[in-house]
């Protein structure tokens, strides 16, 4: 991996919306764990591997043939900002998993570029999180992880892994790139689940 980008610094602004320790943005700071990849639509896949090496793949055509959501939901980086009440439109977890056979309980997320971050299955459920493509009524930007990122909002947002292209189901917890240098292998923004130990 490259080198990380800084973190965004601000104030942090009271409110009952926030989780401890998060101050409010109404920008939408850019993070990454190296360089921006830039997937053309023609070429991007994304891919489930089951616990039994099973694959299920959908192209770009495939994935805007399934039925899609607007989604709006609050975000919180673990480098302390929050933004509220954004607006995405993606793909459930639900939906692409629907037909996948697995008895796994968790999920390693794989991004162009290399990136990993793990999360339980159960969080990508339910509801949970979606594939999004498109943010505040645009195609999602290279720099905020288009063409289509892992949206899991109730985790702090470097669960929601940019430039995503599979998830690899698995019957124990694997760390990815954020977990193994340190940071917590949940990322519970409520409880402050920052790094490993908190």
């Amino acid at each position: 991996m490259g080198i990380v980008s800084p973190g965004f610094a601000g104030r942090r602004r009271g409110g009952t919306d926030l989780p401890p320790g998060q101050y409010l943005t109404h920008e939408f700071p850019v993070l990454s764990a190296g360089p921006t990849p830039h997937i053309l639509t023609d070429h991007w896949e994304f891919t489930v591997t089951t616990e039994s090496g099973e694959k299920y793949k959908w192209d770009w055509a495939a994935l805007m043939a399934l039925p899609s959501e607007e989604i709006t939901k609050d975000i919180h980086c673990v480098t302390r900002w929050s933004k509220l009440q954004t607006t995405w439109k993606g793909v459930s977890l639900d939906t692409l998993l629907a037909d996948v056979e697995t008895g796994a309980d968790f999920a390693m997320a794989h991004s162009y570029g290399g990136y990993t971050t793990n999360v339980p299955l159960d969080d990508l459920l339910d509801g949970q999180s979606w594939i999004a493509y498109e943010y505040d009524g645009e195609p999602l930007d290279p720099e905020h992880g288009g063409p289509a990122r892992l949206l899991v909002p109730h985790l702090y947002f470097w669960k929601s892994a940019k430039w995503v292209r599979g998830l690899v189901l698995s019957d124990t917890e694997d760390l990815g790139f954020w977990e193994t240098a340190g940071y917590h292998e949940y990322g519970d923004p409520w409880k402050e689940q920052r790094y490993a130990g908190d």
